[in-house]
């Protein structure tokens, strides 16, 4: 009797395994409440939920959800979402900074998908949907083809008018250096204070905690974070942190 049992709450839970796995929201008509969802309602959500860092850790876009994503990244309302977070962190920079243009007032800057995207990269690989294989981006990367993001190069210049000393921080590898300088300089950045690379000693640590000691190392220079623009939160979450911080949108990949 206690054999049976056993192998049905083994076949129960097998079953239970591959109705997960096989779970997709093209086989789904209604969700929890009743509500009639279709495929953009569902994929929306989901890219809403990123944002709001609700769903992390995530390796690769959902599979029923890539197209959308694609077609996100390519459009007015990516573009518009951009531009919306720099006009927030202009409003910042004319209401709320106290700039004492001593040297010490900086800001800081992520480098992908925040100064300069990755999006033709991922449009040629599956737009988030396959895992990311590294040395093929970096290998793209070292090209230096990569587009400047223009709201954000208006933010970089502005900026860089107040006297504002401007800090990238990227957790690019310190090989790509040379390749990285190129690349912003052809389109258009010019005039940063610093450009911080993940060296060998950093290789090992998670991303958040390099740009946390990063800052920790500024702030103990003298320098006055004002604001940090990234677009992923490991660029703008941990102690210390910046007086204020600004998150472009990225629902291809999730950088912890």
């Amino acid at each position: 009797m206690a054999r049976n049992l056993a192998f049905l709450l083994l076949i129960h839970s097998i079953l239970l395994g591959i109705s997960a796995a096989d779970w997709n929201i093209l086989n789904q008509k209604k969700g929890k409440y009743g509500l009639q969802i279709t495929l953009k309602n569902y994929c929306e959500s989901w890219r809403m939920n990123v944002e709001l860092h609700n769903i992390r850790d995530f390796d690769i876009v959902p599979e029923e959800c890539v197209e959308y994503i694609g077609k996100y990244m390519g459009s007015t309302q990516y573009k518009v979402d951009s531009e919306r977070t720099v006009d927030e962190s202009t409003v910042y920079l004319s209401t709320s900074c106290s700039l004492k243009k001593d040297g010490s007032d900086a800001w800081i800057f992520d480098i992908d998908d925040t100064l300069l995207s990755t999006v033709p990269y991922y449009k040629k690989n599956g737009f988030g949907g396959i895992k990311l294989n590294l040395t093929s981006l970096e290998e793209w990367m070292k090209h230096g083809k990569a587009p400047a993001l223009e709201h954000s190069l208006r933010l970089f210049n502005q900026l860089k008018g107040l006297g504002v000393q401007i800090i990238l921080v990227s957790s690019r590898r310190e090989c790509l250096r040379s390749a990285t300088i190129d690349n912003l300089v052809d389109v258009g950045y010019h005039g940063w204070t610093s450009l911080i690379l993940r060296g060998t000693d950093d290789e090992n640590k998670d991303i958040q905690k390099y740009k946390a000691d990063v800052r920790k190392q500024l702030i103990s220079k003298g320098y006055r974070i004002w604001g940090i623009l990234g677009d992923q939160y490991s660029s703008i979450e941990g102690l210390p942190t910046a007086k204020r911080t600004f998150k472009l949108p990225n629902p291809l990949y999730y950088v912890a």
